[in-house]
């Protein structure tokens, strides 16, 4: 496969199975989240490995955050993330260690974390893994992120699953890029895309 080809294979995975990564896999794939565009050389992403026993810990945090933000969250939500953050063979939390007061804005900090996430879901593909990125309100809450070691002003971006598909997928089909390419010439552009 060459390396085009495994970036156009590419999907997200949540039907995960064990092996998860070992722990020198891992991290060649967290080298890779290194090699972000990073205005600044600030960094800001912070990865919490969440593995074995921890997971249930993880997954009962995940559970009170749930309620903390809505008292009355259906116990079927939150069971189906009790299950979820318990059972997947590694989770990694995403860290932004943000500098409000720095030169750099925020965004630009937020985009660094997203564009380093890219890689790793990139590279776990690359090594015969598979990963989806999830987020939801739980990623606001300033409580849930201080209990895996962000305090405020730092922040959650979510979390990644990681394991082994359960099963091999064809990528799903993606639209044409040219839907949502145009070619300025000094005049606003539009987009294929806009118009459906």
């Amino acid at each position: 496969m060459t390396p085009m080809d495994m970036l156009l294979s590419r999907a997200s995975v949540d039907t995960l199975i064990e092996p998860a990564p070992s722990a020198d896999q891992l991290s060649e794939v967290l080298a890779a989240a290194m090699r972000a565009p990073d205005h600044g050389k600030l960094r800001p992403w912070r990865y919490i490995v969440i593995e074995g026993d921890a997971r249930s810990l993880a997954a009962e945090h995940v559970v009170a955050s749930m309620l903390r933000l809505d008292a009355n969250a259906p116990e079927f939500k939150l069971n189906k993330r009790r299950q979820r953050f318990s059972t997947m063979p590694l989770v990694i939390a995403l860290g932004m260690h943000l500098r409000p007061d720095h030169k750099i804005p925020l965004w630009e900090q937020e985009m660094a974390v997203a564009a380093a996430t890219m890689n790793i879901l990139n590279a776990l593909h690359a090594k015969g893994f598979g990963g989806i990125w999830v987020s939801g309100d739980i990623t606001e809450d300033p409580v849930l992120a201080a209990e895996l070691g962000l305090p405020a002003p730092h922040k959650l971006a979510g979390f990644l699953f990681v394991g082994t598909p359960a099963e091999r997928c064809e990528p799903p089909r993606r639209p044409e890029p040219e839907q949502f390419t145009a070619y300025w010439t000094g005049k606003p552009v539009s987009f294929s895309a806009d118009k459906e």
